[in-house]
């Protein structure tokens, strides 16, 4: 009789469980039970703790992704689990992250504007001023490195044809999970020693949609150019943390549940996927990028009604789209700019 298993959606993988009590003697996500805990590598979690998710029967994943400090979302019905990324972010140490051959650890002793974006955005006409900049503070170093939101990995490929930064697609969320993005365009500096220099900040490459977002590409590439040049990055390490939107478990939870609404909407699920969506939105309405990112997968345009009800809804609630950081943008511009 065929055994009806999990997909185990984590890591950026794909893989298989035959249940959610993993039996005793076998690994867990590479961790392994020994006499005093569980282990992998030189990390161990004391016995005491693992203690809570073992029972007679087995070990409880969903619990044993918790005290990695982990969440799970599991569909039983669908048979399906999701689970996120430790919540790892802080100023004073980026979260580290490897993502079609690039490794953010591999590039210290390097300025890095990691530049968020989708083919759903106003913001993928930046790009090519993104590469300009690139090109022209490498030498001073600085590497931008731009990560798209794109769902669908086809969806990005023509923005990023010939760009000579690293141009990453995200098509699992991991890494805008691992900063908190909310939306798009949104940039984090990261200096080189790894430490984040500005946070999740709302800036532009070009003045495209300025009268739509209001702010000033310029400015924004003038405060680039003075943290490489000249060491300025506008902010304190105490403004840095006062700004630095650290995800709430309800935000956690909302990607996930857009993770398996984007499973299901590939695999033809198309119930289910929307009944995932809708959870991720009442968890986390603000959230503009995950909303906005399932829109091409549900068969709606991304640029039409669907996500102007969106803007209405948030604007309504007084939630701001764009947030610039008030040091460059003109001061009040990160509190009062709405569409």
């Amino acid at each position: 009789m065929e055994v009806s298993v999990f997909t185990l959606l984590m890591d950026g993988r794909e893989d298989r469980v035959e249940s959610l009590t993993v039996p005793h003697g076998e690994a867990i996500f590479g961790w392994v039970r020994k006499p005093h805990g569980w282990c992998r590598d030189d990390a161990c979690i004391p016995a005491f703790r693992a203690a809570e998710v073992e029972t007679p029967e087995g070990v409880d994943l969903a619990g044993f992704a918790g005290l990695l400090g982990r969440i799970a979302v599991v569909d039983p019905v669908e048979r399906l689990i999701a689970v996120g990324e430790a919540q790892r972010l802080g100023p004073d140490e980026a979260p580290d992250f490897t993502l079609d051959g690039f490794s953010l650890r591999e590039a210290r002793g390097s300025k890095i504007a990691l530049v968020f974006w989708a083919s759903w955005c106003g913001c993928r006409y930046d790009l090519a001023a993104w590469d300009e900049l690139h090109e022209e503070l490498s030498p001073s170093g600085l590497t931008v490195v731009s990560v798209s939101l794109d769902r669908d990995p086809e969806d990005a490929r023509p923005w990023i044809e010939g760009l000579e930064h690293p141009s990453l697609i995200d098509a699992e969320g991991s890494v805008a999970e691992l900063y908190n993005v909310v939306n798009v365009p949104t940039v984090v500096w990261i200096d080189e020693e790894g430490r984040i220099a500005r946070p999740q900040d709302t800036m532009t490459a070009t003045d495209t949609f300025r009268e739509m977002n209001g702010l000033s590409s310029e400015d924004a590439k003038n405060a680039l150019r003075r943290w490489v040049l000249d060491e300025e990055s506008g902010l304190t390490p105490e403004v840095v943390r006062e700004h630095l939107r650290i995800p709430t478990e309800e935000e956690r939870r909302a990607r996930l549940h857009a993770r398996l609404a984007a499973w299901l909407f590939r695999h033809g699920r198309t119930a289910p996927a929307q009944g995932h969506a809708r959870e991720a939105a009442e968890l986390a309405p603000h959230d503009v990028a995950v909303r906005r990112s399932l829109m091409p997968l549900s068969g709606a345009d991304p640029f039409g009604d669907e996500y102007f009800r969106l803007r209405d809804e948030l604007e309504a609630r007084g939630v701001a789209i764009y947030r610039p950081l008030p040091d460059w943008s003109g001061g009040g511009a990160a509190a009062e700019v709405r569409a």
